[in-house]
């Protein structure tokens, strides 16, 4: 039996038994479909992350209070720690000449009030370079004035979000907003921005540094953000470090951690979540591997006489089997591409629907979803077609 009549008999028998043959794709669309969407959510979010980090600039540092070494795991979120980091610090790192701009930065909860409304928002405490570091842009009114940079001025800036929700259409700017139990004034409105490194800027309120101190009665900082025109990053880690080190008695009680180096962290784990989340696609596959295997044991069974026919005309054991492998391998191709198909379909669909979330599907999954189909339908394909290929040409012509 030559390949190409081989061929033309397996396409014959799929069409012979439609109901077996749409079962068995659907098995295989699902499977790929899966395997082609997962592996895109997860490309889309390290993306997205990446989006995030590369919004910030490439040259920013973080200080905060706490030692990881000396702790063990984080170091402590809001400032307890042997020393606290304090507006004076900030002002001592600012006048080293490798950094651009040091930034305080407070946060905390409170509750915010008008007009009756009330929702708890996040509340940051920072300075008027805030903006630049964080590359922030205004949709209406001003930020933080430089004159409230190391005075409890009671002015405040919206996050876009929770202006709509508090606010809706109306123009409240210059209204008097309560925060917690103080007053302060509404001068500025953010353009959407999503989330910095820790904080989502689109429901959060910003005040002066020294009003978040007065309102949470804290005097610490939570953390001073550094940008640095220095490429030398270590040196300048080291820089702070030193200088704080000598202003806190001598005790190492700070961590730096450097924005490059927490994107890449996060993209390595977003990565190998993707590889996780493919994988578990991948048991579909071997779900309809399963299928393909029982059904075609089925028509094993049902096509005893073919079979027998086939090796009474001279068709050979390795004919037989090759006969099997390749409805098996082209159940795995047709299902595979279709799969493909759909997976691509949805992953477009998402795109259009959700712009803002960068779904990319990795040539990788695609690649793999392909080859690791295939391999299920041979793998699995190969038991019914070697039992066919084991029967007896009498027995099988007789349905025994």
């Amino acid at each position: 039996m030559m390949l190409r009549d081989t061929v033309r008999f397996s396409t014959a028998a799929l069409r012979a038994s439609p109901g077996r043959t749409a079962l068995i794709l659907l098995a295989m669309v699902i499977g790929i479909a899966s395997v082609i969407l997962l592996t895109s959510l997860g490309e889309g979010a390290r993306r997205y992350v990446a989006g995030q980090f590369h919004a910030l600039g490439s040259n920013l540092l973080l200080v905060m209070p706490g030692r990881t070494e000396t702790q063990g795991g984080m170091p402590p979120m809001f400032g307890h720690a042997q020393h606290d980091l304090t507006l004076e610090d900030r002002t001592a790192l600012e006048r080293d000449p490798l950094i651009d701009m040091a930034v305080p930065i407070v946060f905390g909860t409170a509750d915010l009030t008008y007009d009756g409304r009330e929702r708890q928002v996040s509340v940051i405490g920072t300075d008027s370079n805030y903006q630049h570091v964080f590359n922030l842009t205004l949709m209406r009114g001003k930020f933080l004035p430089a004159t409230a940079r190391d005075r409890a001025e009671p002015v405040c800036v919206l996050g876009e979000h929770l202006y709509q929700k508090l606010f809706g259409h109306a123009e409240v700017l210059g209204d008097w907003v309560r925060i917690g139990t103080r007053r302060f004034r509404l001068i500025g409105l953010l353009q959407p921005k999503g989330k910095t490194a820790t904080l989502d800027m689109s429901n959060a309120v910003l005040i002066p540094t020294v009003s978040a101190q007065s309102l949470f009665n804290r005097s610490g900082l939570f953390q001073i953000a550094i940008q640095t025109r220095s490429e030398a990053f270590a040196r300048v880690q080291d820089r702070i470090l030193a200088l704080i080190q000598a202003r806190h008695n001598g005790e190492k009680d700070i961590t730096v951690v450097r924005q490059d180096a927490m994107a890449s962290s996060l993209d390595q784990i977003l990565r190998i979540l993707t590889i996780a989340v493919g994988g578990i696609g991948t048991i579909s596959l071997l779900v309809a591997g399963i299928l393909i295997m029982n059904v075609m044991m089925v028509s094993v069974s049902q096509r005893r006489s073919e079979i027998g026919l086939l090796m009474a005309l001279g068709a050979s054991t390795r004919e037989i089997l090759l006969v099997f492998l390749s409805e098996a391998t082209m159940l795995s191709l047709i299902g595979g591409v279709l799969g493909l198909m759909a997976g691509l379909g949805a992953v477009g669909l998402i795109a259009s629907l959700v712009p803002v979330f960068p779904i990319s599907t990795p040539w990788w999954a695609m690649i793999a979803a392909l080859v690791v189909a295939l391999a299920t339908g041979l793998i699995f394909g190969s038991v019914p077609a070697r039992q066919a290929a084991q029967l007896h040409p009498v027995a099988a012509l007789s349905g025994r």
